[in-house]
Parts: C-alpha cells; structure tokens; sequence
C-alpha cells in the first residue's frame, strides 16, 4: 500500500444480491484485468461530458474493481468508492496504484453502510448494483443524503424487461424500473430517465443489446 491510496474495510456483511459476497470475491480473485472490462462505464462519461457538470468530488457506490472511481480521480475528482468484496476493492487500490491515482476505497455492505455525519460529494454514482429491494431503496437513500445541494446522482442497470435475456440477473425482484426513483428522490430534478435498449461493451460479463434504466437526476 503506498500513501497515495486510501484503503479502509468497515462493515464487512453478508448481504445477497446477485451472488453472495464470498462469490464475488472468488470472481474478483486473481484477475489481473478488470471483472467488466477496464474502461469507464459509457454513460458516466456522457454525463461528467455535460456542459453543466462540474462536480470536484464523487462517491461511487459498488465500484467493484474501480474502473469507474479511477476513470473520475483522472480527471482531478476527489474520489471515494465502496463495495462489499475485499478482493474487488483490493485489485481497485492496485489498479490505482499502477495508474499513479489516489482514491479513496471503503469495503462495506450498503445495505448497512453509511458515510461519516456531514461528508457530502458533489456527485454519486451507482452502477448495476443488482440486488433486493430493500437494498436498493436503501442504496437511494443514502445517495440522496450524501449528496450537497445541486449534486448528481446518476444510475445505470438492467430494467426488469431485461429478465431471461442472458445478461444480468433472471430474476426480475433484482431489476430496476424508474418508478423506484421518484419514490426514493423526491426532491430531486430529473435531467434523464430512460428504460430502454442500448448496446453494452463493458467487458465479457455486460456485451451486446440490453434492457437498461438509466437515470440522472440533480438533488434541489
């Protein structure tokens, strides 16, 4: 570990959402190249392209192996990233490391995780965190309440259309569908809310066409 990489485990839990925890550290191990690819998420960067995008700061729920916090800390932002594998946030802090980045990684459960009272980013980031319900409204939540006044929140995941179409989940209970967004972010402005079908080429596990919710949203 050198200085430049933050590296914390808090909260280590047992929460299932596509796979338990010890599954996805067993499909993190060993990879010397990223789970889904090594390339930035295509909508975080059509979003950070915006014209009115100007966060300095961003938390990125479920960053796995880091390519989406590493993708932000290269263009100046002041990162934090969490996910529940230890071994994905592991080979994040050494893909970090290779790149010459600092970012901030925490291993926790966001089904009981929450950030230190009064730290706020500019913007959150939340991409196919696939799993039950209650974790995903909870997930909502704390995105809204780690975020400053005017701060980004921005999704993408499999819509429940994508069910049995060999990509992500089957299980529909695990999928998501807008509705879940204005319960959950009410005070928010919405800038973009699709369901629909895009093309993904983010690694061997999420290729080819996809039903997808994306969705962008400015907390006022």
């Amino acid at each position: 570990m050198t200085d430049s990489t933050k590296f914390f485990v808090q909260n280590q839990g047992h929460r299932f959402c596509v796979a338990p925890m010890a599954d996805w550290d067993a499909k993190y191990a060993g990879r010397s190249t990223g789970l889904f690819g090594a390339e930035a998420n295509e909508y975080l960067r059509q979003i950070v392209a915006r014209s009115e995008f100007a966060a300095s700061s961003a938390l990125c729920l479920a960053d796995g192996d880091g390519r989406n916090g590493r993708w932000l800390a290269a263009r100046g932002l002041d990162v934090t990233a969490v996910d529940i594998s230890e071994i994905a946030a592991a080979n994040a802090a050494a893909f970090d490391r290779q790149a010459g980045l600092a970012v901030e990684r925490v291993v926790a459960d966001l089904a009981n995780w929450a950030p230190p009272d009064g730290r706020v980013w500019d913007a959150v980031f939340l991409f196919y965190l696939q799993c039950d319900a209650p974790t995903r409204l909870r997930a909502l939540k704390l995105a809204s309440q780690a975020l400053a006044r005017n701060g980004w929140f921005v999704l993408e995941a499999f819509a429940k259309s994508q069910a049995d179409n060999n990509m992500g989940p089957a299980d529909p209970s695990l999928l998501y569908s807008l509705d879940e967004f204005g319960e959950a972010l009410p005070e928010f402005e919405i800038v973009e809310a699709l369901d629909g079908q895009i093309r993904l080429d983010e690694g061997p596990r999420h290729t080819g066409l996809a039903q997808v919710v994306r969705y962008a949203a400015r907390k006022v």
